[in-house]
């Protein structure tokens, strides 16, 4: 088993939903979100909600024939929404389950009182459920931060689910990562307190990823895996190499647009690495370093830089750290970046990119960057990116830019318990995270 696998444990089906929110209150009772009023149980379908009936002719959505068991199964998961760490008393459950029970006589009125009760509990929940989880992550594009939906958009996507029933028990709103961790955790399926914990951390981070539309990546750095996905599943994963546990290296959490590939790239050596690696070598080597590994001393990294003496340095004080000098790679067989660097500009400098250190790749324990991704595959993930039709360089000429077809969502994010089939696989928790926010669920 590798390194990176710490244990399995088995995710069964959800339990029925007055014993499963029974079983987490005593296993492990909640700080729930603040007690709000309850979702009104005769509010009149207005605004938005209104608005969605209206371009329907006011058919129902909970109540019509293709809909199958989809409102007891959001009662359900109303009644289990300690699991989410909300506050199951804002859905007004109990007010929800006599509308249901009333709506199957099929008396007009009961119907409607259900509906609108249904809807307004749904809207509210799932905007509470969409939010920033402040775990960490930087968000380089703003469209890809959780913000709650209109209710027009949340009734909508869900009346042109292929079956609403189904949209409902596996949480078609929120990435399939969280639906089968909230159901972990709702099933009651952990060891102990400090296992429950541990999905409760996950459930947060999960938070920040996509639903299950359009084509977008994920990274896992404690699993040392990228997937791809399109509409909701993974088509394609490879290995990777992410930074180091040291936390000057560690890749952060990041939600960003891949934009373009920059083939035959330079390498910008950071500080650290300059002066602990870098420098020594060159102190035994001298200028004949330069050449034989493809350097130079440039005044800045970028388009325009100039290229220096290099011999007009001190480098046993880049070495002591006392000086910092810009020193970067040229593009070539034994460049760090290899032939290509995936980029979603962030002012963190963090990347995507090829490899030329594929024995790295084999590693059991692949944390071993400086913060960027390092990729087992990098011309199949650039095929990807690019519809089977990948670019390629013109010629020798460094930092060629190529525009993807369109920006993909990029999510890197920290997961040390993954939902796998029907099992949760938990990783080791190699940059101190789940002991860091430990405390924000000291509570539990």
């Amino acid at each position: 088993m590798s390194k990176l696998r710490r244990g399995i444990a088995p995710l069964s089906q959800c339990v029925a939903a007055a014993g499963a929110i029974a079983a987490i209150a005593v296993a492990a009772p909640l700080t729930l979100i603040p007690s709000a009023p309850a979702v009104a149980a005769q509010a009149p379908l207005d605004g938005e909600i209104a608005q969605f009936y209206r371009t329907r002719g006011g058919a129902p959505l909970w109540f019509s024939p293709a809909a199958g068991n989809a409102a007891p199964q959001l009662v359900q998961l109303l009644a289990t929404s300690q699991a989410d760490h909300l506050n199951p008393r804002r859905y007004n459950v109990r007010g929800l389950q006599r509308a249901v029970d009333d709506a199957r006589s099929g008396n007009p009125a009961a119907v409607q009182r259900a509906e609108a009760m249904l809807s307004s509990a749904f809207v509210a929940y799932v905007r509470d459920l969409k939010h920033d989880p402040g775990v960490g992550v930087i968000y380089v594009d703003p469209e890809l931060k959780p913000a709650p939906p209109s209710a027009l958009e949340l009734l909508n996507a869900a009346a042109h689910a292929p079956s609403l029933g189904d949209y409902v028990q596996q949480m078609g709103w929120m990435n399939p990562i969280y639906a089968k961790l909230r159901q972990a955790i709702a099933s009651r399926i952990y060891a102990n307190s400090a296992q429950y914990r541990l999905l409760s951390l996950n459930l947060e981070r999960a938070r920040a990823l996509p639903a299950g539309t359009g084509r977008y990546v994920i990274v896992n750095p404690p699993a040392a895996r990228l997937y791809m996905y399109e509409n909701g599943q993974v088509v394609d994963s490879m290995r990777v190499v992410a930074g180091r546990p040291d936390p000057i290296a560690q890749t952060p959490m990041m939600n960003a647009f891949i934009r373009y590939v920059a083939l035959n790239p330079y390498w910008n050596s950071p500080p650290d690495i300059t002066a602990r690696k870098l420098a020594p070598t060159i102190l035994k080597e001298g200028r004949a370093y330069f050449t034989k590994r493809g350097y130079d001393l440039v005044d800045h990294f970028g388009p325009d830089a100039h290229v220096l003496n290099p011999m007009s340095v001190d480098w046993h004080a880049v070495a002591a750290g006392r000086v910092k000098v810009n020193l970067r790679q040229r593009p070539g067989p034994a460049n760090s970046m290899g032939r290509m660097k995936f980029m979603f500009p962030n002012a963190a400098g963090i990347w995507l990119h090829d490899t030329p250190e594929k024995e790295k790749i084999e590693d059991a324990a692949r944390l071993e960057s400086n913060g960027c991704v390092r990729l087992e595959d990098a011309p199949r993930f650039e095929r990807w990116l690019f519809d089977g039709r990948a670019p390629n360089p013109k010629g020798a000429r460094p930092e060629q830019k190529v525009s993807l077809p369109s920006p993909v969502p990029l999510y890197i994010t920290y997961l040390t318990a993954v939902p796998s089939g029907t099992s949760i696989v938990y990783f080791d928790d190699f940059y101190g995270k789940d002991r860091g926010e430990a405390r924000r669920f000291a509570g539990l």
